[in-house]
């Protein structure tokens, strides 16, 4: 019954891990470029955290036959990443101006996809606790509705992010322990 809603989620789960896993290599030297990133990265391991847990417990309820229990589930799940994004942006937005050639449009445009997939997770909440538990087959259409909101998703972002995580930026944040990639949680 959720097996959609668990592959469309597949794309959101790759943002959060590429939040984690800030990408380049090479050697920055630039002290404030080091600083910034030690912010952005030690702040942005709990949010991250309970974003990957909550897709987790999405995909813990696939094979669930009781519709109320997949809905609230469901429902938590998508307020905790909703949380989690809007703390990501938050902390994006209160390290700064990264000190790297158009960095306030970098940040600028970092936040706003942020807040914009809070915003779409809060909204996907909604949806869920609107389905209809005691029609499994209203619940079901319910959800491969859901799933395709969730499929638009796929890179809605990305591009934002990866500018945030690219360069010098990248470097510095690769350099940074809470920032190495991590294994994505099967």
């Amino acid at each position: 019954m959720n097996k959609k809603l668990v592959a469309a989620l597949s794309g959101g789960a790759a943002l959060v891990l590429a939040l984690s896993g800030c990408g380049g290599d090479g050697d920055d030297s630039g002290k404030k470029r080091d600083a910034w990133a030690k912010q952005i990265c030690d702040q942005m391991q709990p949010p991250v955290k309970k974003a990957k847990d909550a897709f987790a417990s999405i995909v813990s309820v696939r094979g669930e036959e009781d519709s109320k229990k997949v809905q609230q589930t469901d429902s938590a799940a998508f307020q905790t990443i909703s949380d989690a994004y809007k703390s990501l942006a938050s902390t994006v937005d209160n390290a700064g101006v990264p000190p790297v050639k158009d960095g306030k449009a970098t940040q600028e445009n970092a936040v706003k996809a942020l807040n914009e997939l809070s915003g779409v997770f809060a909204g996907l909440k909604k949806q869920v606790d609107g389905l209809n538990t005691s029609d499994k087959a209203k619940f079901s259409d319910g959800l491969r509705d859901l799933a395709k909101k969730l499929d638009s998703l796929k890179g809605k972002g990305d591009d934002a992010i990866n500018k945030l995580q690219a360069g010098e930026l990248g470097q510095a944040m690769m350099k940074q322990p809470n920032c190495k990639k991590v294994e994505s949680p099967k």
